[in-house]
């Protein structure tokens, strides 16, 4: 693999790494990857003997009319299976041997004015790991040469004269296990994004704006950040800040979320909300182990929320019929968390099986899945006050009788709390992937927060000569 340091460029041998201070990640993660698919394979009688595994990377951009390109990221399958950073390759796999063939794009030699040295296929070859490059011109020659018998695509071609069928097997969902050449490079984002989230929270204070992170009612809107609702506002004392963090390093991600006062002390009801999700947060990490149904964890954490607000006051009656009526959902409108892998949203969170459990009332889950050993999950309930909901909410008469009408009036504006953290299954239980250093609990978060307070750096607002 090659990385770019001070515009020129390293080549590492099979390797992957940001410098000496971070994780090397060897091509050998790739080529197991590989084996999973080939052994697969090899066992759908549908796939003849000679048959190519064919699929198509990420392709170059620019932005609208211009000539900016913007920061590309590989199409996360195609980094799966060969680790490829750069655009415009093909790759195919021979399922027979797992051999692995790259298709690089044929750069004019002007390009290296603006891009630097252009690699050879033969510099690729060493850099990826894989048994042969060529140009992406000689594909339709290369795989007639070696008589592939069937392509296994995820598109249609057309170029090669020929029609090819969709590469679709049962079990090819199988992505979803991870190896532990992928756990590690997992628990390492989660580290690095673990760090991050301390850092953020020790530097956070009235007066920034949310383009440096996402507070006050924009907490409950839980896609924050889009063009239609950016992040614009300034942060005010007394909100709450709502901080989803998910670095990622060679494509492999992390997602950890913490919520936290903006001046660094809880009110009474910031507690209150906040100490009923991390309860369910925590009962989930203690539950999760082989054999679990994802969606009976769901539900536990549901039944802990209404349990906990009923506490507070802001629901009354009997939990068994609020939960009869779903009125878990009012509060608690996504899923308990999902698949993570080289993307944040993973390979795998919809069932094989297309039929959804609605009449649970759980239709929002990403997956529903019984748990097994290495799948990395995101455990991330939530308590939001979305006003939406609350008014569909105290216009639904089976809902309404439960509802607290008053109290819930105080807590518009409120935004939500999310307690997000990333697990791996073992084989008796769950390895917690965000690190202790991220404080959990009002008084260890209260405790970060005043010892970021003796660093604070000035803001660029801050600054008169701005002004």
């Amino acid at each position: 693999m090659f990385t770019i340091f001070h515009s020129s460029i390293v080549l590492v041998r099979s390797a992957f790494t940001r410098g000496p201070h971070t994780l090397t990640v060897s091509a050998e993660l790739f080529k197991l990857n590989r084996q999973k698919l080939c052994e697969r394979l090899r066992t759908n009688s549908e796939v003849p003997r000679g048959g190519f595994v064919l699929l198509q990377g990420g392709i170059s951009e620019t932005r609208h009319c211009s000539d900016h390109e913007p920061v590309f990221r590989q199409e996360s399958y195609f980094h799966w299976t060969f680790g490829v950073e750069e655009p415009d390759f093909y790759g195919a796999i021979e399922v027979d041997t797992g051999k692995a063939i790259l298709f690089q794009p044929k750069l004019p030699e002007s390009y290296a004015v603006w891009m630097g040295k252009l690699l050879s296929t033969e510099d690729f070859r060493n850099s990826y790991g894989v048994d042969e490059v060529y140009w992406s011109s000689e594909i339709a020659k290369v795989l007639t040469e070696k008589k592939a018998s069937i392509l296994l695509v995820m598109m249609s071609f057309t170029e090669f004269g020929k029609t090819c069928k969709q590469a679709t097997f049962d079990g090819i969902s199988n992505r979803v296990l991870k190896t532990e050449m992928e756990i590690e490079v997992i628990r390492y984002a989660n580290r690095i994004t673990s760090e991050a989230q301390v850092e953020v929270m020790k530097q956070v204070r009235p007066g920034m704006y949310e383009y440096q992170l996402v507070s006050g009612p924009s907490g409950a809107i839980l896609w924050y950040g889009h063009a239609g609702a950016p992040n614009a506002k300034q942060l005010k004392d007394g909100e709450m800040c709502f901080v989803d963090l998910n670095g990622e390093y060679y494509h492999y991600t992390s997602d950890i979320t913490c919520c936290y006062p903006v001046n660094g002390k809880f009110t009474e009801k910031q507690r209150g909300i906040h100490d009923a999700v991390c309860k369910s947060n925590k009962a989930v990490l203690k539950a999760a182990k082989p054999g679990v149904c994802w969606v009976d964890l769901h539900k536990m954490a549901d039944r802990i929320h209404l349990e906990e607000l009923k506490k507070i006051g802001l629901v009354r009656g009997d939990v068994d019929e609020m939960v009869k009526v779903r009125l878990g959902r009012v509060f608690f409108p996504h899923g308990l968390g999902h698949l993570l892998g080289v993307d944040t949203l993973d390979v795998g969170n919809c069932n094989e099986s297309t039929e959804r459990r609605e009449a649970e009332g759980v239709p929002n889950l990403r997956t529903e899945r019984i748990l097994q050993p290495n799948m990395v999950m995101t455990v991330e309930p939530g308590i939001y006050f979305i006003d939406a909901h609350l008014d569909k909410a105290l216009n639904n008469p089976e809902q309404t009788p439960f509802l607290n009408t008053d109290l819930i009036e105080e807590y518009r504006g409120f935004g939500g709390v999310r307690v997000e953290d990333t697990i791996v299954i073992t084989e008796n239980g769950a390895e917690l992937l965000t690190c202790a250093s991220v404080p959990r609990t009002v008084e260890e978060i209260e405790a970060v927060m005043a010892e970021g307070k003796k660093s604070h750096v000035s803001l660029p607002q801050d600054d008169a000569r701005l002004s």
